[in-house]
């Protein structure tokens, strides 16, 4: 099992951000195949204040290109994106469209 930790920000606004959250509490069924049908095993969000951080841990037949074209082909998914980027504010480095930014591992125990 391989584990990756991405980053991405909200609008600072309160009432956007308590709407992303109900939105991720009644998450549309079809999404929820969407994640697992690409090889993702586990994926957790958390947040603080506008600040998002994502644990996604997936079995090694995943990967973030296989997951991009599955997204792309699947009109549910590309709706609920758009929908999320109402709530959604790219990381100062972002290349235009980019969403989840990959983090870095700088330590382990």
């Amino acid at each position: 099992m391989h584990r990756y930790c991405l980053a991405l920000d909200l609008q600072p606004d309160p009432a956007l951000i308590a709407e992303y959250e109900a939105m991720h509490r009644a998450v549309w069924p079809e999404i929820l195949d969407s994640i697992r049908d690409s090889g993702i095993l586990n994926l957790e969000i958390y947040r603080i204040e506008n600040r998002l951080f994502m644990i996604l841990e997936a079995g090694d037949d995943f990967s973030f290109d296989k997951k991009a074209a599955m997204d792309a082909a699947n009109s549910r998914v590309q709706d609920w994106e758009s929908l999320m980027w109402r709530y959604q504010k790219a990381l100062p480095t972002a290349k235009p469209g980019e969403k989840w930014m990959l983090m870095q591992r700088i330590f382990a125990l």
